[in-house]
């Protein structure tokens, strides 16, 4: 066993080239389809597309709608369809959320409005919206156009909330968990979700991986927060501290902020959210009262228990070596550095 945040991980859950290994072959045929409908015969789209997908990424949502497809029994090319399908969706979301940032990094390179501007990137955003729901319509499949226009409109609502929560250090835990839930949980469950109705299961087994995907999700995310306090900023592949700088209030903070009683912690947060600005010392003082207050502990926490929620409804399913690899997901999640 190893720790992360000190929360026991499996060894084995480390390696995600290794969970995906039984559909790597059908996520390259996804890199090959989101390259493939991203040509148009303006220049600038394919360039900018070929420029985001040569950034990585972990493509873990189109892979968890693989890996629930096969779960299921499903083998047919509709899966990498949707696959390219939430790509693009997920791709629309991170473009667009770049620039209501003003993230000037993007996984250790510059951001597609840093380098092409915004009036391109947000029209950019736009194309990759409607293409993903184009792809979506060329199946007779209205059922799975509802859970992907869903998702989509539900991630909207998040950005929009999220905007009028920025830079508000009174956020509370609810409010904060429900920009998550919008912002990244309903697309992992819909994901999961989609897996499901393509191998036709039972309504309770396709809530099922809607609830898997969605509680998976959460633990992404706060994961994702907390990697603005633990990681290292060449491997998260933005400044950390950006979170904060930007006006955004993650679980540590709040949790912080509810127990520290001397104003200090309080006063450093205001100071970054007013000055979009954070000087090292500052920084390492905060690091400091989160330690001490244990606010990194509790976040971590919170998303090992969302990862174990995760597990539980898959237990609806026989055991299965698919199952295994769903299963050690949330380990990965909880477990990542990046």
């Amino acid at each position: 066993m190893i720790k992360s945040y000190g929360i026991p991980v499996e060894k084995s859950s480390l390696a995600l080239a290794q969970l995906f290994e039984p559909i790597r072959a059908d996520l390259e045929k996804v890199d090959l389809e989101f390259g493939r409908h991203v040509q148009s015969q303006v220049d600038l789209i394919p360039k900018i597309g070929r420029y985001i997908q040569s950034s990585g990424g972990k493509r873990i949502r189109p892979a968890v709608l693989l890996m629930a497809a096969r779960l299921t029994g499903y083998r047919g090319d509709r899966a990498i369809l949707y696959a390219a399908v939430v790509e693009f969706i997920h791709t629309a979301t991170l473009v667009h959320d770049d620039i209501i940032d003003d993230a000037e990094l993007r996984r250790g390179k510059l951001a597609v409005h840093s380098r092409w501007g915004n009036d391109i990137t947000v029209l950019l955003g736009d194309y990759l919206y409607i293409k993903s729901m184009a792809l979506a319509l060329t199946h007779d499949s209205l059922d799975l156009v509802r859970v992907l226009c869903d998702v989509t409109l539900k991630m909207i609502e998040g950005e929009l909330y999220q905007l009028t929560k920025n830079g508000d250090a009174d956020i509370t835990e609810d409010e904060h968990l429900d920009i998550i839930r919008r912002k990244t949980a309903y697309l992992f469950g819909g994901c999961a979700q989609i897996g499901g109705m393509l191998g036709g299961v039972t309504g309770e087994r396709e809530q099922a991986l809607r609830e898997y995907g969605f509680n998976l999700g959460i633990a992404f995310q706060l994961v994702d927060d907390l990697l603005d306090f633990t990681g290292n900023a060449e491997a998260v592949g933005k400044p950390i501290g950006s979170d904060l700088c930007e006006g955004k209030i993650t679980l540590p903070i709040i949790h912080l902020l509810r127990q520290a009683s001397d104003g200090a912690a309080s006063r450093i947060v205001r100071d970054a959210i007013a000055s979009r600005a954070i000087t090292p010392e500052s920084w390492n003082e905060l690091v400091r009262h989160l330690k001490e207050h244990a606010s990194i502990d509790f976040a971590a926490r919170r998303a090992a228990d969302y990862a174990e929620r995760a597990k539980k409804h898959l237990y609806a399913f026989p055991p299965s070596s698919e199952r295994e690899a769903l299963l050690a997901l949330p380990d990965y999640v909880l477990s990542r550095d990046r």
